[in-house]
């Protein structure tokens, strides 16, 4: 009797040896995404409406999700994106998915956070071309927005750091966990063909890892484009120099997250390179000095499209209609049309 308890004890024992091994990560440079935690579901539900609300730009046409659109990897897949009265952007869009883990936002780190990131693009003339002060009279004219701002932060008047707060609330629930990659790391040995481990393989051994690590795989640290050979550009971007003014930050640009990147074309802060294999060949020659075959470039790239994860899935927000105190877009002003 002694005997058969003490069996299955150890097989008890050895089941749950066996699970915390399965659900502890591997130790690797890249580490899993964990899924978002709504600290106040609210705050969420407004910054999600304010993203999605055109009625924040000028033209009555652009939003956050206008040139971070959460149906193609949270970006535009244009070079450059598209701003009020088709003015063509400076620099690629990076993705707002698992944007909260970046080290700053911004190619050139200029916003420190995602609250900081969100007021610019409503008042920078060559994207939504609006001011904060005409974003709060909108918002302040349609009651709804005004019983939902009340009820989120308890006060009576609406102003710009609230919007900010709101926005970048809703941000922070963006991130896409549970990728094949992920899936590996928490113990899934079969969740990776080997052509996709050939490709981590030598993707670690090649030292992309020292720039596209931790959760993110990229996003926490600038790095100059162009270590062995000089990257050629047509682009005026000069990234961190432009926040830093020290010249040693000439062409450093903040490591884009790999997260979903095969959804993130095309790719570079001048949205130069159009395909991964691209971006992989670039990458090696001028960050590396290596130069990869097409087999070695292809495992790369099998290796890359397991870092798609689950995307963001919610229910549209539906807007609250304007009302006749609410100022009304400006498409077509006349002295463009005179242009």
């Amino acid at each position: 009797m002694k005997a058969q308890i003490l069996m299955v004890s150890l097989f008890a024992l050895g089941l749950a040896t066996a699970v915390a091994a399965e659900t502890t990560p591997k130790d690797e440079p890249i580490k899993p995404i964990e899924a978002a935690v709504v600290k106040d579901a609210g705050m969420v539900e407004l910054g999600k409406k304010l993203y999605f609300d055109p009625r924040l730009s000028k033209s009555g046409a652009i939003s956050c999700n206008s040139c971070h659109n959460l149906s193609m990897g949270g970006t535009d897949n244009l070079q450059t994106s598209i701003g009020d009265h088709w003015q063509q952007g400076p620099i690629n869009a990076p993705t707002v998915l698992n944007s909260s883990m970046n080290v700053a936002q911004f190619w050139d780190g200029r916003a420190k956070d995602l609250k900081a990131q969100a007021g610019g693009p409503i008042a920078n003339p060559g994207e939504m071309a609006f001011t904060h002060e005409l974003a709060i009279k909108v918002l302040d004219s349609i009651p709804a927005y005004k019983e939902e701002f009340k009820t989120v932060f308890k006060k009576d008047a609406i102003d710009i750091g609230m919007v900010t707060d709101a926005i970048a609330a809703f941000e922070e629930t963006l991130v896409t966990p549970d990728s094949k990659f992920d899936q590996w790391l928490k113990g899934d040995d079969k969740a990776l063909s080997e052509k996709e481990l050939a490709g981590y393989k030598l993707f670690k051994d090649s030292g992309c890892t020292a720039c596209h690590n931790g959760a993110a795989v990229g996003g926490n640290s600038f790095q100059k484009m162009g270590v062995v050979e000089p990257y050629k550009t047509d682009s005026k971007a000069e990234g961190l120099v432009a926040v830093s003014k020290q010249d040693a930050d000439r062409f450093k640009f903040k490591v884009p997250t790999l997260r979903n990147v095969e959804m993130t074309y095309p790719y570079f802060h001048d949205g130069a390179a159009k395909t991964l294999e691209d971006a992989v060949h670039t990458m090696g020659q001028i960050q590396l000095g290596k130069k990869f075959s097409d087999e070695e470039t292809g495992n790369i790239v099998a290796f890359l499209k397991t870092l798609t994860g689950k995307q963001p899935d919610f229910k549209l927000p539906v807007m609250a209609p304007s009302t006749n105190d609410t100022p009304r877009p400006d498409p077509f002003p006349k002295d463009a049309a005179a242009k």
